[in-house]
């Protein structure tokens, strides 16, 4: 699975507005329900929330990979904010986060689930990758960089 296969263009976002955590989950369920019509923003921003009570999704480095799952989901459903200025979001060290990927996933499709959590992951282990996902001055260039470095893996 690749992760431009999951993103559609219309679910990136290179200028989130929310300056708090709560706002930017429910900016990405909004940004998650872009072309799924079975997508409630607040049922998905509640799914989110829920998940951040467990553990924060603010994984270092700038970045946070918020995901949950949802009953009735025919499909995984990807989206990418960059908010440059970065957003408190509790991330385990403490700084700022600018790229967030939200991730949802049905219910049943725990081990697809766990394949693009780990890819997200791996693509956003890379500094020059972060570094240029902040620099992108557009949303297809966000889309294009993801193309690119997807490819690698």
């Amino acid at each position: 699975m690749k992760l431009v296969d999951i993103l559609p263009l219309e679910s990136i976002r290179i200028d989130l507005k929310s300056t708090g955590k709560s706002a930017v989950l429910t900016e990405l369920s909004q940004m998650l329900a872009n072309g799924h019509q079975e997508l409630n923003v607040d049922t998905v921003s509640k799914i989110l929330a829920d998940r951040e009570q467990l553990a924060t999704t603010g994984i270092g480095d700038g970045v946070a990979i918020p995901h949950g799952k949802q009953d009735g989901l025919g499909a995984i459903c990807v989206a990418v904010g960059i908010a440059k200025a970065g957003v408190p979001f509790d991330a385990v060290d403490g700084q700022p986060v600018s790229i967030f990927i939200a991730l949802l996933a049905p219910l049943s499709a725990s081990g697809d689930h766990l394949r693009a959590l780990a890819r997200i992951s791996r693509l956003l282990k890379d500094t020059v990758v972060r570094g240029r996902l902040l620099e992108a001055r557009t949303e297809k260039d966000v889309y294009d960089i993801i193309c690119e470095e997807d490819g690698k893996y």
